[in-house]
C-alpha cells in the first residue's frame, strides 16, 4: 500500500533537484570568481564580519596557551633570579677576598721594607687572637720558644712598635701591647730630642707621656721614637704621635696624650725583633777590617 505524505508537509523540490541546482550555482560562482574576481569584495566583507567570531572561538585556546607560557616564564625567571643572586653573592665574596688579599699584600710589602731597613734579626709572626683577660691589652702570636723567641723581645709592625713579648710557650707567645696599663717605653721626641717615658693607659689607642714638664718642648703632631737606653727596644723605632697637650699650673707635669703608630687592629702580621746578642757573628773579613781600623787609629794617635 503506497503511503504519500499529506500536502501540508511538502517542502518544495526534491533533494536531488536541490543538489543539482546548488552544485551548478557553486560551479558558476567558482568560475566567475576565478575569472573575474567578482566575489572579492563579498569575501572581504564576510571576513570582517566573521573575524570577531573567529577571535571568540579561538579565545579559550589562546588564554590557555598564554597561561601556560606565563607559568613557564615565571618559573624560568625565578630560577634565573636565584642563579643571578648566587652569582652576585659569589662575586661579592670573591671581590671581598680580593680586597683583603690586596690589603694583606700591601702590608706584607711594607713589612719587607721594614726588614730591609732594620739591622736586627726579625721573625715574622701572625696574630692568632687577643688574650681573654679584659683588664689587659695582650695578643697571642704563632711563634714561640722553638722559633727562638724569648720574653722581652720587642714586637713591631710596618708602622711602629706594637708591644713586647712577656710570656713564651713552645709554639706560641704572649705579647703585651703598648696600651696595656703599666707598660713603659723610653722614647725620644724626634723634633726636639726631648727624652721621656711613654706609658700605657689601659685604654685602646691612648698612651701618656709621663714626667713632661710644663715648659717641655712638645707640640701636637710630634713623633716619638724609641731612645734605646733601656736595652730592650732598639733606638729609632717609631712609637707614637702626640695628639693632646694640657697644661695645668696646679700640676707639676703637663698632661700629654699620644696615639700609638703600630697597631694590630687592621693587620695580623708582625715582626719579633731579636736581641742584639742573638744576631749571627760577623764574617771574618768584617772582623779583620774592624781590627785594622782600630790599629790604624791607634797608630795615628801615637804618631
Amino acid at each position: 500500500m503506497e503511503h504519500t505524505p499529506p500536502p501540508f508537509f511538502k517542502t518544495g523540490p526534491s533533494p536531488l533537484t536541490r543538489l543539482l541546482t546548488f552544485s551548478a550555482l557553486s560551479l558558476s560562482l567558482l568560475v566567475a570568481d576565478a575569472s573575474y574576481q567578482y566575489l572579492e569584495t563579498l569575501r572581504q566583507a564576510a571576513a570582517v564580519v566573521i573575524y570577531p567570531l573567529q577571535r571568540i572561538a579561538a579565545a579559550p585556546a589562546s588564554l590557555m596557551r598564554r597561561a601556560g607560557d606565563f607559568f613557564v616564564m615565571h618559573s624560568a625567571l625565578r630560577e634565573e633570579n636565584a642563579q643571578l643572586r648566587q652569582q652576585h653573592l659569589a662575586g661579592a665574596v670573591r671581590a671581598q677576598q680580593a680586597r683583603a688579599l690586596e690589603s694583606e699584600n700591601a702590608h706584607l710589602r711594607t713589612l719587607l721594607e721594614v726588614r730591609q731597613r732594620l739591622q736586627e734579626r726579625l721573625t715574622l709572626a701572625e696574630v692568632l687572637y687577643a688574650a681573654r683577660d679584659p683588664f689587659s691589652r695582650r695578643i697571642v702570636i704563632d711563634k714561640g720558644a722553638r722559633h727562638e723567641v724569648r720574653a722581652g723581645y720587642p714586637v713591631v709592625d710596618a708602622s711602629g712598635v706594637v708591644g713586647q713579648v712577656t710570656r713564651v710557650y713552645p709554639l706560641l707567645s704572649e705579647v703585651t701591647l703598648l696600651t696595656d696599663k703599666g707598660h713603659l717605653v723610653p722614647v725620644l721626641n724626634v723634633r726636639s730630642g726631648l727624652r721621656s717615658v711613654l706609658a700605657g693607659t689601659g685604654v685602646h689607642g691612648v698612651l701618656e707621656l709621663q714626667f713632661a714638664p710644663l715648659n717641655a718642648d712638645v707640640r701636637k703632631g710630634d713623633q716619638l721614637a724609641t731612645s734605646g737606653i733601656d736595652g730592650i727596644y732598639p733606638a729609632g723605632l717609631p712609637v707614637a704621635e702626640i695628639t693632646v697637650i694640657e697644661h695645668n699650673p696646679a700640676q707639676l707635669f703637663a698632661k700629654v696624650l699620644c696615639r700609638p703608630l703600630g697597631s694590630v687592629d687592621s693587620h695580623t702580621r708582625v715582626f719579633v725583633v731579636h736581641a742584639a746578642a742573638d744576631l749571627p757573628p760577623r764574617p771574618a773579613q768584617d772582623a779583620e777590617k774592624s781590627l785594622r781600623s782600630r790599629r790604624g787609629g791607634k797608630g795615628s794617635k801615637g804618631g
